[in-house]
């Protein structure tokens, strides 16, 4: 939230005291693993659970992207490639599909990895009293959202493991984009023995948990996780990094120093160390899926109003945002789905006719007057607050509230919070406006979408418009990709667009990219706008000393 999200609505508080220092005991070794065998990441964030079916932070879905294997396997260039599913049927209905597992597929402790690991897992995530933040992911699965709801059983989810290597998948409707699903975490497997094994100590410590992927996790400490290849993947050979050493540090400029210090091959970097190292040979970057905009409360009578969040949303300058404020390649945003999202190759944004909403504000003040006559109000309530995150975003929520007071004369009072302090607000409506994101889980625009029905739990904001529902479901209920795309498109200007008839609902600020510092040597580190944000399966630092 990946997000896998990172608008997820409840954040684990799991106790980096758990995830003590602790070897697994078929790995012990006085075998020296050679430098160029070796490759040391900086991460700015611990992890916060190792639990597939629990976890909500990105930094533990790359540890868990990288330890264990799904059905498919984000491959390079973003495409699809077999995982532990050696082949796979789809019916011409297109609603039941038919996995073949490889014979070769093992867990670490040798035993074999089998269709019923994988109904275990699924229906576990979705068991109510498990909790999982991403349980929705699952919900495509005939039966899923009943049971995850409380309103049907286990037995009623169809997947059924026909035998060890054969696992039957029933869906409510055609999902175009299922295939890219089964590369998320929630969909990994999960060996059933040892979940009851170790019970609420389960994946609590490496050597409570066992592992599928490339790579299996030796030690995990407050500061660094290490990783080692795992010898018993079925694709060993293909991996070429010995060991992968995952350091946190959350002083960018701490990272820097380890980087240069040759402690570090790849760091990720912020908006301040852009401009310096942006001609170097090093520095690369990513534009995400991702999305950031501002949330307004519509149970309060006004935001409410359709004119005053028109109003809002014509009001900002996005351009100001990035490029004086975040000056780290993000780009702004006149719409919700960012471009780094595609449909049959070409980008959703190109297919949509480019941006929704833009800067105009004459056009602002107009609406603005409108809407507060039609509240009655003769000036604009000076109580309304807006919650930021208390990282850089915080100086973009600085230059939110001056442009809102300087071209709407609207007082904007800022409460810069922790993100845990933050959701809660958000999950109790305790907000008039506030900032936020949602990073895509997979590769199908729809994920920006439905999170905005009148009955999703992630409606922080309580937009309800029955046509918006509508176009929803009928989306995702479409026979083809460019019938899909087309009520996608109607459903995304309805939402965030400024004209008449449309609801402006939420106000897009930016897309977002991530930048980095990497050597040189690294070869074949695939990193993802999407999901994960890196696969190490094919990474090598060839030519380090």
């Amino acid at each position: 939230m990946r997000k896998k999200s990172l608008f997820i609505a409840s954040v684990v508080s799991l106790s980096l005291s758990l995830l003590t220092a602790c070897s697994i005991p078929w790995l012990e070794s006085n075998e020296a693993i050679p430098e160029n065998k070796i490759l040391r990441i900086m991460e700015s964030n611990q992890i916060s659970n190792l639990d597939s079916a629990k976890y909500v932070d990105i930094v533990s879905w790359n540890i868990l992207y990288n330890v264990n294997e799904g059905l498919m396997r984000l491959g390079p260039n973003n495409r699809l490639v077999n995982g532990m599913a050696e082949s796979v049927e789809v019916s011409p209905d297109k609603k039941t599909y038919t996995f073949k597992l490889r014979d070769d597929a093992e867990w670490s402790d040798e035993e074999p990895v089998t269709a019923h690991d994988f109904e275990y897992a699924w229906k576990r995530a979705l068991d109510p009293r498990i909790k999982s933040e991403y349980a929705y992911i699952l919900y495509p699965i005939m039966g899923a959202e009943e049971y995850n709801k409380g309103r049907g059983s286990a037995n009623q989810v169809k997947v059924k493991a026909i035998d060890d290597h054969t696992l039957e998948v029933r869906l409510k409707q055609p999902e175009h984009e299922f295939l890219s699903l089964t590369t998320q975490s929630t969909y990994f497997p999960q060996r059933k023995d040892i979940v009851e094994k170790y019970g609420e100590e389960y994946a609590k410590s490496p050597d409570k948990m066992v592992y599928n992927g490339p790579f299996i996790i030796d030690s995990v400490t407050p500061t660094q996780v290490r990783l080692l290849k795992n010898e018993r993947y079925w694709d060993k050979d293909t991996v070429q990094l010995g060991q992968v050493d995952v350091q946190v540090q959350a002083d960018t400029s701490k990272r820097i120093n380890f980087y240069n210090s040759g402690k570090a091959d790849i760091t990720k970097i912020d908006s301040e160390f852009v401009y310096a190292f942006k001609q170097t040979t090093d520095y690369t970057s990513l534009e995400l899926a991702s999305s950031q905009y501002l949330l307004m409360n519509q149970s309060k009578p006004f935001f409410k109003n359709p004119n005053i969040r028109r109003a809002i949303s014509l009001a900002i300058d996005r351009n100001e945002l990035v490029d004086r404020v975040l000056k780290d390649g993000s780009k702004p945003a006149g719409a919700l789905i960012p471009p780094a999202l595609s449909v049959e190759g070409q980008s959703f944004r190109q297919r949509a006719g480019g941006e929704v909403v833009g800067h105009n504000p004459s056009l602002a003040q107009t609406y603005f007057n409108k809407g507060l006559r039609e509240l009655g109000l003769t000036r604009p309530p000076e109580s309304i607050v807006m919650l930021s995150f208390n990282d850089q975003r915080s100086y973009v929520a600085l230059s939110i509230k001056e442009q809102l007071k300087a071209k709407l004369g609207l007082e904007i009072k800022l409460n810069t919070l922790p993100r845990k302090t933050k959701v809660d607000h958000e999950l109790k409506g305790e907000f008039d406006m506030t900032m936020s994101s949602w990073f895509a889980d997979y590769s199908d625009p729809i994920g920006f979408l439905e999170i905005w029905t009148a009955n999703s739990g992630l409606n922080y904001m309580k937009f309800n418009n029955a046509a918006y529902d509508r176009l929803i479901k009928q989306a995702k209920a479409a026979a083809s990709h460019n019938k899909k795309t087309s009520l996608m498109i109607q459903a995304e200007k309805l939402l965030v667009g400024t004209g008449e008839g449309q609801q402006a609902a939420l106000v897009p600020l930016y897309y977002e990219t991530n930048s980095f510092l990497q050597k040189p040597y690294v070869k074949g580190l695939h990193r993802h706008p999407y999901g994960a944000e890196y696969d190490l399966k094919w990474a090598s630092v060839d030519g380090k000393q």
